[in-house]
C-alpha cells in the first residue's frame, strides 16, 4: 500500500514508519525538518519529502498515489513549550485543513493524531484523578491552544465523514515516550526529562534534582510500541469516533522518579520549583472502549518502558560529553 507519513522526522512518526516499512509498505516521509534533522534514519526504501504543509500545495503534492494518510504533524512539546506558545501551537490546524482535504481528494484513508489534551481542564484539577472517558470531551474546555487545535481538527474529521464521506480515524493519544523522543531543549516531556536529570546526576556526580511542581501530579505515560500498535490497529478497524490510545498505570511525577531511580541505581535529593509548569493535576485514559472496539488496550508496564529509555538518554548523554 502507499501510505504518506507526515511528521515523520519526529519521534512517534519515525516510530511509525519504521513498523509501516517492516509491513512492507510504501511510505512516503514527510516532515518540515531538512532529513538530516530528523529523530531517526531509515533505508533507502524511503520516499522523502521534506516540505511545510502549512501550505496547501505541498499537502497535495504529497498525497499524490496515496492510499492511507497518517497525520501526525503538529507543532508540540511538554509542558515546558505548550504552556507558552498557544499561538504556535494552534496554526498547526493549517496543517490539520489541508492534509484532510488532501486526503479526501485523493479518497486516501485519513488517520490523526489528536491528543488527551482535548479533555477539559475542570476534569483534571482533582487530586483524586478519575481516568477520562472519549465522551467526556464535551462540554469542551481544553486548558491548552494545542488541545483547542486537536479538538477542532477532530471536528473536521467528523464533518468530511459525514459531509463527503471520507474514511477518517482519530487517536486520543496520551503521554508518549521511548527512546529516539525529544529529551533536552525545553520540548521533552517528563518520562525523557527525569530520564535526563537522574542520568545527568549520576554521570556527574551530583546527588539532587529539580523536580517541576510539588511532584504530586498525576499522569498515565504510554510506551511508544504501544502508541504504534494502538495507532495501527485503529486504522485498520471500524472504529469511526475518536478513541482513547493510553496507559491506564497511573504514577505521580515523585513515584516516576523512584521508578527511574532504581533503574539508575541512584538516590538524589529532590528540589521542587513550585513556579515551574505544571500542567494539569492529573490526567488518566479510561481504555473501556477501546478494550470494546479494538479487543487491545496497551500493556507495556511502566518499568519496562524507562528501562529502555533510560538507557538511550544515558547513551546520548555519554555520546555528548
Amino acid at each position: 500500500m502507499m501510505v504518506v507519513v507526515t511528521g515523520a522526522g519526529g519521534f512517534i512518526g519515525g516510530h511509525l514508519v519504521g513498523r509501516l516499512l517492516a509491513e512492507g509498505h510504501t511510505v512516503r516521509a514527510v516532515d518540515i525538518k531538512p532529513s538530516g534533522e530528523w529523530f531517526q534514519e531509515w533505508n533507502s526504501a524511503l520516499n522523502v519529502a521534506d516540505c511545510d504543509l502549512r501550505n496547501p500545495q505541498a499537502a497535495h503534492m504529497v498525497t499524490a498515489g496515496a492510499e492511507q494518510v497518517y497525520n501526525l504533524a503538529a507543532d508540540m512539546g511538554g509542558m515546558g513549550y505548550l504552556g507558552s506558545h498557544d499561538a504556535d501551537a494552534m496554526v498547526s490546524v493549517l496543517i490539520s485543513t489541508n492534509m484532510l482535504r488532501a486526503a479526501a481528494q485523493r479518497h486516501a484513508r485519513y488517520f490523526y493524531s489528536s491528543s488527551a489534551c482535548i479533555y477539559p481542564e475542570h476534569l483534571q484539577l482533582r487530586p483524586d484523578v478519575v481516568a477520562l472517558r472519549e465522551a467526556d470531551a464535551y462540554p469542551a474546555m481544553p486548558d491548552l491552544g494545542y488541545g483547542w487545535e486537536k479538538l477542532f481538527a477532530e471536528r473536521m474529521c467528523d464533518a468530511f465523514t459525514r459531509d463527503r464521506g471520507t474514511v477518517t480515524r482519530v487517536a486520543l493519544c496520551h503521554n508518549v515516550y521511548g527512546p529516539h523522543g525529544t529529551w533536552m531543549g525545553g520540548r521533552e516531556k517528563a518520562p525523557a526529562a527525569i530520564c535526563r536529570k537522574v542520568a545527568e546526576a549520576v554521570l556527574l556526580g551530583r546527588d539532587e534534582i529539580e523536580v517541576w511542581g510539588d511532584g504530586e501530579q498525576a499522569r498515565s505515560f504510554m510506551f511508544i510500541d504501544d502508541c504504534i500498535e494502538g495507532t495501527r490497529r485503529l486504522m485498520d478497524s471500524n472504529v469511526t469516533e475518536p478513541l482513547n490510545v493510553g496507559s491506564a498505570e497511573m504514577v505521580t511525577i515523585n513515584q516516576l522518579i523512584d521508578t527511574v531511580e532504581q533503574i539508575a541505581s541512584a538516590k538524589l535529593t529532590r528540589q521542587y520549583n513550585l513556579d515551574a509548569p505544571q500542567g494539569v493535576r492529573g490526567r488518566n485514559s479510561d481504555n473501556t472502549r477501546s478494550r470494546q472496539l479494538l479487543g487491545w488496550e496497551p500493556s507495556i508496564p511502566l518499568t519496562v518502558g524507562l528501562e529502555a529509555t533510560y538507557q538511550w538518554v544515558y547513551d546520548q548523554l555519554t555520546g555528548a560529553m
